[in-house]
């Protein structure tokens, strides 16, 4: 037993409180779908534009975004 033991289990309880409470909910996301991936991970070009487009960013390089192109 050490002080980072004893850190994780305040984390776990603090968590499983708030989950039985109903204020977040824990769900599973394959990681297909992970898309964080693109903050964390080299990834391939298709792999890349999928995660990006996934999250809604918006290729700046492109005139079409600019209001005065």
């Amino acid at each position: 037993m050490h002080s980072r033991t004893k850190h994780t289990e305040i984390r776990h309880h603090f968590l499983k409180d708030h989950v039985l409470k109903g204020d977040c909910c824990i769900e599973f996301i394959d990681s297909e779908h992970q898309l964080v991936d693109i903050f964390t991970k080299p990834l391939t070009r298709d792999r890349f534009f999928f995660i990006r487009n996934e999250l809604g960013i918006l290729d700046a390089s492109s005139k079409k975004y600019f209001l005065f192109a």
